[in-house]
């Protein structure tokens, strides 16, 4: 069936599921493949399992006169070229669904750190600093009871939506896609325009795909407007936020604080935000359990297999490229 590059140490059960049926080119560490490495790779597969850290543009898929499919193991596609992609006739497939109760359960951890200075409070501790219970000692921000403002109501949106539901929350919800039937009743969620979530709510969190719309969505306008004991928490795309507008707001005290899995320059992080202690910050951790990672690499497998056997891969984002390559036979 062909050859196919994996671009990073993955689960064996992947590498292996792929090995029954083709040759498999592995990088077997985490160092990401330059993008000379990765052009010279790309020229002798048929398909490739990339990563978000691998740029997959116009100019690479130029030089790649082979490949069949990029199976990207994550649900954003924004380090592929999908225009590019579907103009040469490659499939693009991503891993949607499977990470959605993960990332949403992460966003939780960074809402709930944030609120509650748990990061603080775990440094004070661990510094012996902790030597008689105070009343004043880390006051935090109550988060049962308290409105909570949801950009992005797609799968992961939706998931954040039903755990708020158990904290007795108010949900505000923004999104330009019509899903006012998705949601159950008993939640609640009010449609709302961003204006009124900025005002309203005691807690933002994002959840919409990078795009030419949703680039720098949080603004320095966007903070100005929010509650000063707002808490704003990312899981989604790092470039959604204008971080250094962040950074001022955070600051000057116009926000309470942040809660952030990405970054806009990432892994680059600006030291500012480093030196924060109303900052929590994780690694890009959103899918981040054994369970979850290894689904997501199960299905860009099986994205491959189906892709090189002939078949419309059951996760195929750019359903034009399909069209392209049935016209072409």
């Amino acid at each position: 069936m062909g050859k196919v590059l994996v671009t990073r140490r993955l689960f064996d059960e992947a590498v292996d599921r792929l090995n029954e049926h083709v040759s498999v080119d592995l990088n077997p560490t985490d160092r990401i493949l330059t993008p000379d490495e990765l052009r010279e790779k790309l020229r002798e597969v048929d398909g490739v399992m990339s990563l978000v850290t691998d740029r997959i543009d116009s100019a690479l898929l130029d030089a790649c006169p082979k490949l069949r499919i990029v199976a990207n193991v994550a649900v954003g596609l924004d380090n592929i070229d999908l225009g590019a992609a579907t103009r040469k006739g490659i499939l693009v497939t991503n891993t949607p669904e499977v990470l959605t109760e993960t990332t949403a359960d992460l966003t939780w951890c960074l809402m709930l750190a944030a609120a509650r200075r748990i990061v603080e409070a775990d440094s004070f501790v661990r510094d012996g600093r902790f030597e008689a219970w105070g009343p004043r000692m880390f006051l935090g921000l109550d988060v049962f009871g308290k409105t909570l403002g949801i950009l992005g109501l797609g799968r992961i949106g939706r998931a954040v939506a039903r755990r708020a539901a158990g904290f007795g929350m108010r949900i505000l919800y923004y999104d330009p896609m019509d899903v006012s039937g998705v949601l159950a009743g008993d939640l609640g969620a009010e449609k709302a325009p961003l204006e009124k979530i900025y005002a309203e709510a005691d807690f933002i969190t994002l959840h919409v795909p990078l795009l030419a719309e949703t680039h720098h969505l949080l603004n320095a306008d966007a903070f100005a407007a929010m509650k000063p004991n707002c808490v704003v928490v990312n899981t989604s795309r790092g470039p959604v936020v204008d971080e250094r507008a962040l950074i001022d707001a955070l600051r000057s005290g116009t926000i309470a604080g942040a809660g952030l899995d990405v970054f806009e320059r990432e892994p680059k992080i600006d030291p500012k935000l480093l030196s924060m202690p109303n900052v929590v910050l994780a690694p890009h951790i959103g899918s981040a359990s054994h369970e979850t990672r290894l689904r997501m690499c199960m299905m860009a497998a099986e994205n491959i297999l189906v892709a090189l056997g002939g078949e419309r891969p059951p996760n195929l984002v750019n359903v034009d490229a399909w069209d392209r390559r049935q016209q072409r036979t």
